[in-house]
């Protein structure tokens, strides 16, 4: 690299930190820390109307969550109006911008003749400057945008780093309004100048914003700015290829910390979704920095899949350090309203069940059983619960009570009664789980014992039997 890395992540808060963004933002900070640049975060908050206060902050927790740390920011660009203004003032004094006076009434009338001709809609450049041009006096009452002068030959163009080249005529490209009525920027300018302003060297984002992205150019050189490289990334489609939506996973990203996935599992899924490194399906943070370039992004969508992403998180769940993942499911129980201060110790509990969990919330469903009392049907405890059933549960009770209270010995008791009663290890073991939990499967019965303890154990044992 000739000069320092500098990406950026430019959402706008007009809802949530959804799976494209992340995905997008995440790219950004793999790509600047891989090349030991600088990330940068910037709000794009221009659209006064729609932004709100509550969107900033979803996108900064999502940020936070998925530990995207930025170097730099998050700069606002509502708080960068006057500079914005400042650089339309030198464009407008070197005739590189101008005023325009048409009114919407005037542009609305001016497209539909364009479109009566079977000509595509564009502004005619009525109030543009030309040499040898006459333009009337501004009329009296009209507030005035302010226009970018566009070139209107040849053609502007970029190497684009996952869609290869890219061009467009100018003279397809009318003179965009940089400037409303009433002062404020508009969207594209800002980018503009925030880019030059952060000396950004690699854009990534949307293939959305590929239209963008000439206009930008052009306003980049007029200001002799440095242009920087792009690198327009494909949309990501639900698993039935239509575009992703809410039912698909377009959610806010802290609504998958509400369901249960490890922020190191999102990412490494959202690391897959449109890049890979050779078949690596599985990968750390320090990886995926290690590895991560712009060739191996594909230029075609990406297919999110629900299925592929509990997966991951399953495998995260298993490989996570048992006491931490306890104070995660400790916090979501108490969460719930549910009293574990006295209760089995939950490192234990997780270690048991953790290779039974694809996410957070169906490990905590698990765990919740051990604190709750069980309210197993009428029916479940008529079909486990039988005269030969109980009897068996009352020795094993008996047998328990002053048992030393280790797997292997509550696993020699359980094959004693078996032995006694003349029962296979189902017979005793189902009516046991349903005793004790109000379910008829979970990990090795004899590890669950020993998990629940034994005060717990004999006092669920007592209310059924």
């Amino acid at each position: 690299m000739s000069k320092p890395v500098r990406t950026r992540f430019a959402p706008s808060p007009t809802g949530y930190l959804h799976i494209g963004g992340a995905r997008t933002a995440l790219f950004c900070w793999a790509y600047a820390r891989r090349h030991g640049g600088r990330f940068i975060l910037r709000i794009e908050d221009t659209d006064v109307a729609r932004s709100t206060p509550e969107a900033v902050q979803a996108i900064l927790d999502g940020m936070r969550w998925l530990a995207l740390d930025c170097d730099e920011g998050p700069f606002y660009q509502m708080q960068r109006m006057d500079r914005y203004k400042a650089v339309i003032g030198e464009l407008l004094a070197a005739g590189q911008a101008y005023h325009c006076y048409a009114t919407p009434e005037e542009l609305e009338s001016m497209r539909e003749a364009q479109r009566a001709r079977g000509d595509k809609p564009r502004y005619d450049g009525r109030w543009r400057p030309e040499p040898g041009k006459t333009l009337p006096p501004p009329p009296a009452g009209v507030s005035p945008v302010v226009r970018f002068r566009n070139p209107t030959d040849g053609t502007v163009g970029w190497d684009d780093l996952v869609k290869g080249p890219i061009a467009f005529a100018n003279a397809e490209l009318d003179d965009l309004v940089i400037a409303r009525p009433d002062g404020t920027p508009t969207y594209n300018f800002c980018v503009v100048v925030d880019d030059r302003d952060m000396a950004i060297t690699h854009v990534i984002r949307g293939d959305d914003h590929v239209n963008n992205t000439p206009r930008q150019i052009n306003i980049l050189r007029a200001l002799g700015a440095e242009v920087p490289q792009y690198a327009h990334l494909s949309m990501i489609l639900g698993d039935d290829g239509q575009k992703l939506s809410k039912r698909h996973g377009a959610v806010s990203v802290m609504q998958y910390h509400e369901a249960g996935y490890l922020p190191d599992a999102v990412v490494n899924y959202l690391a897959r979704l449109g890049w890979s490194h050779g078949d690596d399906e599985i990968f750390s943070r320090e990886q995926l920095v290690e590895w991560f370039d712009l060739d191996h992004i594909t230029a075609s969508a990406a297919q999110f899949n629900t299925d592929k992403l509990n997966w991951l998180n399953a495998h995260y769940i298993k490989q996570m350090d048992d006491a931490a993942l306890a104070a995660e499911v400790g916090e979501r129980l108490v969460g719930r309203g549910v009293a574990i201060a006295g209760g089995p110790e939950l490192a234990g509990l997780v270690a048991l069940y953790k290779d039974r969990a694809a996410t957070l919330v169906e490990l905590a469903d698990n765990v919740e059983a051990f604190f709750v009392e069980p309210a197993p049907s009428a029916e479940l405890l008529a079909e486990q619960l039988t005269a030969a059933s109980r009897a068996a549960l009352a020795d094993l009770a008996g047998r328990l009570a002053g048992l030393d209270w280790q797997r292997d010995a509550i696993g020699a008791e359980l094959k004693a009664v078996m032995k006694a009663h003349g029962l296979k290890m189902p017979q005793v073991a189902i009516p046991l789980r349903v005793a004790l939990l109000g379910v008829k499967q979970t990990p090795s019965i004899d590890a669950v014992v020993e998990a629940m303890g034994r005060a717990r154990v004999l006092q669920r044992l007592a209310a059924v039997l």
